[in-house]
């Protein structure tokens, strides 16, 4: 386990991240000038549909303002601060990057939302959190860097409540080998994709009941398509995450989506009561 994680850091090292946000944000005006949430959203939703995809997952969630919510591969905080804008309710995200976690910490304060977003450096593996904490988490294009599925849901459920949300969109296998590189691996051997069926399963087995299950592998293609006849992208866009190169990768993504290698999976579950 300790390689894979290792692997995965090395993946998203994001080198110099926080300084070159700060640079890619004087577009904006002074340091000291407030941006607002949505200013960021090209460049700090990182998941496939951006923010359009981060709204529709909570609405299904039902997020609301008492909620105390947990965003797992959190990246930069976009769907965190986005959470915290639109519901008003208690956000903590958990990245296993550390300049990740450093670059989510700065643009939250940029937003002004540091006294109800917070960010922790972990493994979705072992968070680093109790028991029964949350309302609600939400996974958004995380699983697919993770071996150890079952862990994975286990720890999820283990840190929500009794009836607690959890919300997930990712990318699954669908059909022939994907084409490498992609956003969240440069090679076969650290990407861990399985079929929706086989997804939603291990979270069943975990703990939840299904709530919610749909296939979005065709709005997905429909939000690739929209970009390519779009044009150029906007200066904040993701290449300031993850570096020159990224536009290949996001390239090869939609390549896989459009050939039917891969699909879009949303679902909302359910934390059944433990049994004592």
């Amino acid at each position: 386990m300790t390689d894979e994680l290792d692997r995965v850091r090395d993946h998203y090292r994001a080198t110099g991240l926080t300084e070159r946000l700060r640079s890619a944000l004087a577009i904006f005006g002074p340091e000291e000038e407030r941006l607002k949430p949505e200013q960021l959203a090209t460049l700090d939703q990182f998941h496939t549909r951006g923010l359009a995809a981060t709204a529709e997952l909570a609405n299904l969630a039902v997020i609301s303002t008492d909620m105390s919510v947990l965003d797992v591969g959190s990246g930069v905080g976009g769907p965190a601060r986005f959470l915290e804008a639109a519901y008003g309710c208690e956000v903590t995200g958990v990245d296993l990057s550390e300049p990740f976690v450093e670059a989510a910490r700065y643009l939250t304060r940029r937003t002004g939302q540091d006294g109800k977003v917070s960010f922790e450096a972990g493994s979705a593996l072992a968070l680093p959190f109790e028991d029964g904490w949350f309302d609600a988490a939400l996974l958004q294009h995380v699983a697919m860097n993770i071996a150890d599925r079952p862990l994975l849901y286990r720890e999820i459920r283990r840190v929500l409540k009794p009836g607690g949300k959890f919300a997930t969109f990712d990318v699954v296998l669908n059909g022939g080998d994907p084409l490498y590189p992609v956003p969240w691996a440069k090679t076969r051997g650290e990407s861990f994709l399985l079929p929706a069926e086989a997804t939603c399963e291990a979270i069943e087995a975990a703990g939840f009941d299904t709530l919610v299950r749909r296939d979005d592998t065709a709005a997905a293609k429909a939000w690739f398509a929209e970009l390519r006849a779009s044009g150029p992208p906007p200066s904040l866009n993701l290449g300031v995450v993850m570096g020159q190169g990224f536009g290949e990768l996001a390239t090869n993504l939609g390549r896989n989506l459009m050939e039917g290698r891969l699909g879009i999976l949303t679902a909302v579950f359910e934390a059944v009561p433990v049994e004592v």
